[in-house]
């Protein structure tokens, strides 16, 4: 199962909270979660280890970030 939050244009803590509702919809599977600066960057991939997700892949694109994470 994977599903995408689109947080960009967001300022913290809003990523992280959109982030951990979907955390809490889905005990398993991967997230793709879209941010647009290095502290919605850095605070949700620690919001998310936090919660046992392994972060699979942060991928620069421009000013933005693609960050997938994944849980079994």
């Amino acid at each position: 199962m994977s599903t995408t939050v689109d947080a960009r244009g967001l300022s913290c803590p809003r990523p992280v909270l959109m982030t951990m509702d979907t955390i809490n919809v889905f005990s398993s599977g991967r997230i793709v979660i879209l941010v647009d600066t290095d502290t919605a960057k850095e605070n949700v991939i620690r919001a998310a280890g936090s919660k046992g997700w392994r972060v699979a892949q942060v991928t620069p694109d421009g000013v933005e970030y693609r960050i997938v994470i994944e849980k079994d």
